[in-house]
Parts: structure tokens; sequence; C-alpha cells
């Protein structure tokens, strides 16, 4: 039959080459991204096989959250702050619909997310300018980057992947409202840019690192009789954001504080604003700068492979020396925000890099500029040379340095204190050994309450009222979920947990035995059990 149809065309060998080659090319351009996407994947199904990256306190309030959306709660935003909207939690409640209330639901969600970022990079590169080598190259980096990114698109603080997914498509409607259309269309385009940016805005404040300067390249770009789009784009943000702007009359104020830093408001401890300012930019390009580059991991100061990172920071160097002429003024506007974010809020105070995260667009469009820009330079049989080794340098960095840090006792975590690294795998053993003695209520700290609380289904349930500093600084916005402390308070008798901390361990000792309380003590891996107390003992009891 197809022989047939082919010779009653009169060129059907012709025609059969042409579907051929049409096949053929359509694998020839399927094949980077199943490689570049499948590579992804697989580094973080390794990660997870690898039991790699920990299960936090902040991963479990994302948890149960969703299983509360289940169960028919509605939260708005983060259990017990005022800022990252619940965008993270619902879909984590779907995935719990789906494949049922487990950690690694969390992590499928994550991955998904980063799917999308991965995929809308490409498109986001090429309106950039950049040629589809270039584009493809700016997704690989994306794809398999330093540890930080890895991390924080693998286990969920409540909102990066988002915000790396929705910022990707807020650059892209805004090019899209740039392209030639009039009319009613033209208005549409404004307010779904306008909704995503209101969504955005509501999941994580982080997004303004995209939305200032995207929205100044709009107006830089539009005309005056652009103001019906304006205004339609304003509307379409309030709507997107409405959950935020409906929670003013129960947090008030608070929004503002702390979409501006006011939870982290003490962590630069300098007595002059010029001092406060020196930290912060410190913080920035010493801290902040080097775990975004991957020459450190964002948990320790210390450098990674020192000698190969100088040679990764001197690629990145070029780059964006490169990148300061040819380079796209809205990437860096982004780097402009960030770094006023951090001299001019408490987020400057961070020296973990998270905040970072948004400048891996940036980072891999001006490393492919570069890159590609040296492999076609034309009758330089040398540059292409160096540009191809200069990517093996920089990927075998970056996986090189993910493997030696799933090497580390505390593995890939998102925690700077040494105090919250737990041993990983005693969870069980923790809620086995609690439920057999009949403990079930009692009092923690902020990384102990919430992830027992989720693995135990909620039979082992705390109230975090402990300490996890060194220094014993302790705030209420740890006890972050109400009805966890009010069944404790309702107990009749409480154990208590700490993590790591043997002169918090000491306190309680003292204070119980001044109190002439008997009680019995165990530990396992690196939780320290006071229980079988002869009477319920509240903490205020015990000084603080």
């Amino acid at each position: 039959m197809r022989g047939a149809a082919l010779a009653t065309f009169g060129h059907g060998e012709f025609e059969l080459d042409y579907t051929t080659d049409m096949s053929a090319n359509w694998i020839q351009r399927a094949l980077p991204w199943v490689a570049m996407i499948g590579a992804m994947v697989a580094l973080r199904v390794m990660l997870l096989v690898g039991d790699a990256v920990p299960f936090n306190g902040d991963e479990a309030i994302v948890a149960l959250m969703a299983r509360h959306i289940l169960a028919g709660e509605r939260p708005v935003f983060f259990y017990g702050q005022a800022y990252l909207g619940s965008t993270d939690a619902w879909l984590a409640a779907v995935a719990f619909a789906v494949l049922g209330q487990m950690i690694l639901s969390l992590r499928v969600v994550q991955i998904a997310l980063y799917v999308g970022t991965l995929v809308t990079t490409y498109p986001v590169a090429r309106r950039f300018g950049l040629t589809e080598s270039a584009s493809r190259l700016a997704v690989l980096l994306m794809a398999l980057p330093p540890v930080m990114l890895t991390l924080y698109t693998t286990a969920t603080l409540g909102g990066y992947g988002e915000t790396l997914l929705l910022g990707n498509l807020l650059i892209l409607m805004a090019y899209w409202i740039e392209s030639p259309t009039t009319g009613r269309f033209h208005l549409v385009r404004w307010g779904l840019f306008g909704l995503c940016a209101g969504f955005a805005f509501w999941t994580f404040g982080l997004i303004l690192v995209y939305l200032i300067p995207v929205s100044l390249w709009l107006l830089y770009r539009g005309r005056s009789s652009d103001w019906r789009g304006y205004l339609i784009a304003v509307a379409g943000f309030a709507v997107g954001s409405l959950p935020w702007w409906a929670s003013i009359g129960q947090f008030g104020g608070a929004l503002l504080g702390e979409l501006t830093g006011s939870a982290i408001a003490n962590t630069v401890a300098a007595p002059t604003i010029l001092e406060s300012l020196g930290v912060r930019l410190v913080d920035f390009f010493v801290f902040g700068a080097t775990a975004w580059l991957g020459l450190r991991y964002p948990w320790s100061p210390d450098l990674i492979m020192p000698v190969a990172g100088f040679a990764v920071a001197a690629i990145y160097a070029v780059a964006f020396v490169h990148a300061a002429r040819r380079g796209p003024r809205l990437l860096w506007g982004m780097i402009g925000v960030l770094l006023l974010t951090y001299l001019l809020t408490p987020f400057g105070g961070d020296p973990s890099g998270r905040y970072f995260v948004s400048l891996y667009l940036p980072l891999s469009i001006f490393t492919a500029m570069w890159l590609d820009h040296l492999r076609e330079r034309a009758g330089a049989r040398w540059s292409r040379w160096l540009a191809n080794l200069s990517i093996a340098v920089v990927v075998g960095y970056n996986l090189v340095g993910t493997a030696l840090a799933t090497q580390q006792p505390h593995g890939i975590t998102t925690q700077f204190d040494r105090v919250t690294w737990i041993e990983r795998g005693r969870e069980q053993a923790l809620i086995d050994f609690l439920v057999a003695h009949g403990e079930t209520r009692g009092y923690s700290n902020y990384w102990v309450a919430y992830p027992i609380a989720f693995l135990s289904h909620e039979r082992v349930i705390s109230s975090a009222r402990l300490p996890y500093h060194l220094d014993l600084r302790y705030t209420r916005r740890d006890d972050r979920y109400q009805p966890y402390a009010q069944a404790v308070a309702e107990s009749p008798r409480a154990f208590y947990i700490t993590t790591n901390h043997p002169p918090l361990d000491v306190q309680i000792r003292d204070g119980l035995d001044a109190l002439g309380v008997a009680f019995e003590e165990e530990t396992i891996g690196s939780y320290h059990i006071f229980y079988s107390l002869s009477r319920k003992v509240e903490p205020e009891e015990l000084g603080w």
C-alpha cells in the first residue's frame, strides 16, 4: 500500500527519504532533551535511593500541611508565619492523594517542578538571543548544577522549586507581551502576566528577584498607549495574590514585616549601620556567591576541592566579564535586585546562600554564552578545544562535588547549624521507643517535633518549646502548629527530647532534680530522651 501510494505521486523515493529524514530529525532533536532531563532525574534518584538528602523540620511542615489539606484544612501560609504561600503544600497534597503520604511523594513534586524549569530555560535562553547550541548548553548547566541548586530542587523548603519555574514563565510572558499584537488579545496577555506574577508573589516573595527587573523591562519597552495593559496587569496581580491580601486582617503588619525579613532580623549582630552593611556585603560576595558557584557547600565555610574550584571560578569570572557587554540587562537586573535585598533587608544576614537559587538562570546563560562564543570562533581550533574542556570541568566539578557531599555523615543538608545535623535513619527507632513506653506527648525542638509527627502519622506529638542553639536562644515561632501545643498542654504526662545539646541536657537534668521529679534517660542516635517523669513538668518550671 505504501509503495503504491508513493508511485501515484510520482516521486515516491524522494518522499520516503523525506519522511525518514523528518523522523531522524525529530529523534535527533529529542535526544539531547531526553539525555539532559534523564541525567537530572537519574542524579536525584541516586540521591534518594542513597538517602543522601535528610528529611528535616521545614520539609516536614510542608508534609504535615499536605496531610491536613487532605483532611480538610485550608492553610494560606507556611505554618506559623505570614509568608511562603501554601502552594507547595497543595502540590504535595495532590502527590499524597496519588502516590501516598510519604517523603518520596514530596521529592517527586520537586523533581517534576524542576523538569518544568529545565524545559522553560531553553525558550528563555532563545528569547535572550542565544543560539540553539548555547541554549542547550544553558539547560545542561541547569540540569547538572552545583550542589546548592540540586539540594533546593530535591528537598522542599516551601517554594524554591515553584519560584524557579514561575520566574521563567514570567520572563517568557513578558516577551509574549512584547510580540506584535493588538486589541483585546494584547490586554489578555497583560492580564495573564499579572495573574502569574501575583500567584508567584503569594507563593514566595523571592519572585521579586525576577518580577522587579521584568516589570522595569516592560515599562522601558512599553509605550504610553499601554496604560490599559498596565492597569490590567495590576488587576491580575491583585487577583493572583488574593490570599496574601485576604490575610491582612489576620496578620496585619506581620505580612510586610516577614516579607522584608523580620524573622531573621537578629542574624546580623553589628552595632552600626555601616558595620551591618559590611557584614551583608561579606555574606553576599564571600558566603552567598561561593555557595552559588558551588565552591563550598551551603552548610559549611570550607572550600570544595580548592584547586579545581579555582579553575571553575575563573571560567565563571570570564563568562561574567563577557556578559558585561553582551549579557541581557534583565539578567543583570536580577543580580542587582538580590544584591540590594542583601544590603537593605535582614535577608543579608543569611550566610547559607539559599536566596541565590534564583540566580542560577543568569549564571547558566552567561556561562553558556561565553563557552558558545569560544566554540564558534572561526578558524580557532584551540578555542573550541578550550570551550569543550571548560564544559567538562564545570559539569565534572558539580558532579564530583555532589558525590563528595553524599559521603558526609549528615548528608546533603539544608541546615547550616551543626547542632541540627541529626543522625539519619534513627527516627523509627525513636518512635518505637516512645510508643512502647506510652510517651506520645512532650517537648522537643523544631527539628525533632515535625519530622517525628509526620513519620509517626501523628501518634507522637511534641510542642517545639525547646531551644536548639548552643547559646540557648529560642523563638516562639518554632512552635509552629498550635493544635500540637494544645494536645501537649492537655496531656497528663510529657517527655523531653534534645539533639546534640549537652548543655541543655544538663539544664533539664538539674532542673528536674531541683523539682524533685524522678525520670529516666535514653539516647538513640542524636536523640536524647527524658521520659517516665514522676509528674508532668512544663518548660517554664525549668527556667525558660
